[in-house]
């Protein structure tokens, strides 16, 4: 015969939830690459098994524009998610908070961050595919800067901490392409 446990009573403690305004200024350059309507719809005719229209001729300054992302209002943005996610990937570099507990303990308002900046076109050498070359041209703000603001559960990380987190990932992370994340130096930051 089962005996019967007694109820554990489980201890939640309340959330403070709190706000406050994050400025990031760029230690290297933020290089945007947005996906554009013509390879979204590209994409989306090849998964619905369509046929696929002839290349057209490469337009560099249309390829720049595409690379960016249009901020509602005017000016340019880039994805709020890219800094998120920042943020969250740099507790690998610290210790005592997983990523889990950080994805949790903060959240930034909106899906673009307004990139404070003027960008300018530029042409890199790229290897695609089965290593064939081809030039890419996007969008780069050589300076820049972002202020956003942020909710966050300061039982779980306070503004100090957050901002610890947001520094090692403009330094170890960054955003963007050619980011130290992926081998490059570029998107690199550090809070104001």
């Amino acid at each position: 015969m089962k005996t019967q446990k007694p109820n554990k009573q489980v201890q939640i403690p309340a959330m403070e939830i709190e706000r406050a305004t994050i400025t990031l200024v760029g230690d290297s350059s933020l290089i945007c690459h947005a996906w554009s309507q013509k390879v979204k719809q590209g994409m989306l005719r090849k998964q619905k098994k369509e046929a696929q229209q002839a290349k057209a001729a490469k337009d560099p300054e249309q390829d720049f524009k595409d690379s960016l992302y249009p901020f509602p209002g005017g000016g340019y943005g880039h994805p709020t998610v890219a800094f998120k996610s920042a943020a969250v990937d740099a507790c690998s570099h610290v210790s005592e908070i997983t990523k889990v507990e950080a994805r949790g303990a903060f959240h930034i308002n909106g899906e673009l961050l307004k990139i404070e900046g003027k960008p300018t076109m530029r042409e890199d050498m790229v290897r695609v595919g089965m290593g064939s070359a081809d030039l890419r041209y996007r969008g780069e703000f050589k300076e820049w800067k972002t202020t956003f603001s942020i909710r966050f559960n300061k039982n779980v990380l306070s503004i100090e901490q957050i901002v610890l987190l947001f520094n090692t990932a403009g330094f170890a992370i960054g955003v963007g392409e050619w980011r130290p994340e992926k081998n490059g130096s570029h998107g690199m930051f550090h809070v104001a």
